[in-house]
C-alpha cells in the first residue's frame, strides 16, 4: 500500500477510497479491524493525521466503526456496504461512459462494445 498519491485528490480521500475497494474485493470483510492510525499511516507512508481522517470519513460513510479502546473496524452492516458497492459501481461506469462521450461515442456503441469486450477473451479479472 506505499504506492504513491496523486496530487490531484486528498491524501485522506484516496486512502479511503484504496480501503473501500479493499473492502469491496473481500480483502476486508465485516468486522475485520483496521491498522491503528499509526500502523496504516507507517504502511501508507501518510502522516497518522490523514489516517485519522480517513478513518472518520469512512466512519461517517457508516463503512467503518470506531470501538472505543478496541479501535476501528470494517462496518457489520451489510446495507451500509451494500450502498457502498452500488456507489462505487455507478461512479466507475459514470467516468467510463463520460469518457466515451468525450470520444464521440454514442450510447448504443459503448453498449454494443462492452458487450463484445466482455464476451471476448481480453476481460482481465483478479483471479487472473
Amino acid at each position: 500500500m506505499t504506492d504513491m498519491f496523486q496530487s490531484s485528490q486528498p491524501i485522506y480521500s484516496q486512502l479511503a477510497e484504496r480501503i473501500k475497494k479493499q473492502i469491496l474485493r473481500g480483502e476486508l470483510k465485516p468486522g475485520d479491524k483496521l491498522p491503528s492510525v499509526r500502523e496504516m499511516g507507517i504502511q501508507a507512508s501518510v502522516n497518522p493525521n490523514t489516517v485519522q481522517r480517513t478513518y472518520r470519513e469512512l466512519e461517517g460513510m457508516k463503512i467503518v466503526e470506531t470501538r472505543r479502546g478496541q479501535g476501528t473496524f470494517v462496518t457489520e452492516n451489510e446495507l451500509s456496504l451494500q450502498e457502498m458497492r452500488e456507489k462505487l459501481k455507478e461512479a466507475e461506469i459514470s467516468t467510463f461512459v463520460k469518457g466515451m462521450h468525450e470520444m464521440g461515442y454514442g450510447n448504443e456503441e459503448i453498449e454494443d462494445g462492452l458487450k463484445l469486450y466482455l464476451k471476448s477473451d481480453k476481460v482481465v479479472t483478479l483471479d487472473d
